[in-house]
């Protein structure tokens, strides 16, 4: 991959999206990961304002002062970049209080890590209206066309997809030619829904260079029959989130009524 191109490419795909659409600027939430902060660098360099949001709800420390060490980068190096930080805890603990649940604590668990996914993109999208800007998405290929790992409606709530054409490797690479602040390069992907300390790689039971290349193997019609031992399980694994996650990737069913009806 020639990175430099790359990050050229990228910051005028934005700058011309912006400009075409005719909006203020850009928003993006800040997790202390490494794909919001390559995404919201890429946006800084369009020299369009930039609004970084953080919106801990029971969050780690450490995700906490790796987002916050980033802003400070950003907003160091880029005149246009303001941050803001909405603690949803609060709102998370009242929602939380105030449906009904389940004895199935995983399936609580889950769905309330969807939740928290939820609340902020809610978040962006108001400030993003305040304030005329275009909410930036920061998933990237495995993640958005691989294995489907993000919320539906959540991070997955985004105007548009800079980096979406991008493997996490590539990702990692372009991260080191932003310079993007060292913590976040070498930190462990985590989500952060869940309020503990637990990375994707404990979720989805393989690393993104594994999935990488399962998802490969996939696109060149493998089976799961061509493979043994840690290989066949990762593309096992693949295969398995890639089918369950379909309906996260693909368009919404629209239930066509035939014409004759409408006569």
């Amino acid at each position: 991959m020639n990175t430099e191109k790359v990050v050229e490419h990228i910051v005028n795909w934005l700058k011309d999206y912006a400009t075409n659409a005719k909006v203020n600027g850009f928003i993006i939430g800040i997790s202390g990961g490494i794909d919001s902060a390559v995404t919201s660098t890429l946006c800084a360099k369009t020299g369009f304002p930039v609004l970084c949001v953080e919106m801990p709800i029971h969050q780690a420390p450490n995700q906490v002062s790796r987002g916050r060490e980033h802003i400070t980068y950003l907003k160091t190096n880029f005149e246009k970049v303001i941050a803001t930080e909405v603690d949803l805890t609060s709102t998370f603990d009242n929602f939380k209080n105030a449906v009904p649940t389940i004895e199935n604590e995983a399936t609580v668990a889950m769905s309330l890590a969807n939740t928290r996914a939820r609340l902020r993109m809610t978040t962006l999208y108001y400030l993003a209206g305040l304030h005329g800007y275009l909410v930036a998405g920061t998933g990237n290929k495995v993640e958005d066309f691989g294995v489907g790992f993000y919320t539906k409606y959540g991070d997955g709530g985004v105007d548009l997809s800079p980096i979406a054409d991008l493997m996490k490797s590539e990702v990692y690479k372009i991260s080191e030619y932003l310079n993007v602040v060292n913590s976040i390069q070498i930190a462990q992907p985590t989500d952060g829904l869940f309020g503990d300390s637990r990375t994707d790689e404990d979720q989805i039971g393989a690393s993104y260079d594994e999935l990488e290349w399962a998802m490969k193997q996939d696109e060149l019609g493998k089976t799961e029959s061509d493979f043994n031992d840690r290989e066949k399980i990762v593309f096992k694994i693949y295969k398995h989130r890639n089918n369950a996650n379909k309906h996260k990737m693909d368009p919404i069913p629209v239930c066509l009524i035939p014409k004759e009806y409408n006569n």
